[in-house]
């Protein structure tokens, strides 16, 4: 990706689904999506107009786990990093690697926990 117009910008939305298969049926028979798999845990979407994907989740999890993620792009995800904690956010889960990157997840201080990758 690495675009500069891409900086800052929200590429990417995760939900969460108690059934992988289903949500799959679902969304491909209703608006046409098509899935990757990454896994018995994870699939991604294309076609919606935004990239997205579902993770698996537990049936009896606490409701906030049912929440989108929304997923910023940066091209410095240090300098993002920084920036989020001089602002007074929090980082809510560190640094990881995924296929294709690397995010962190952050808390806004006003109720939002969103996230932010790079390659």
């Amino acid at each position: 990706m690495s675009s500069p117009a891409q900086h800052h910008r929200i590429t990417y939305i995760e939900f969460t689904a108690t059934d992988i298969e289903q949500a799959k049926r679902f969304y491909s028979t209703v608006f046409g999506w098509s899935f990757q798999d990454w896994g018995p845990d994870y699939v991604s979407f294309h076609g919606a107009g935004i990239d997205g994907g579902f993770a698996k989740a537990d049936a009896h999890g606490a409701p906030a786990k049912f929440a989108p993620l929304v997923v910023l792009y940066s091209a410095d995800l240090k300098a993002t990093e920084d920036a989020i904690a001089v602002a007074g956010g929090s980082i809510v889960a560190p640094t990881f690697e995924f296929p294709g990157g690397r995010r962190f997840h952050f808390a806004d201080g006003v109720g939002n926990v969103l996230a932010v990758w790079s390659e």
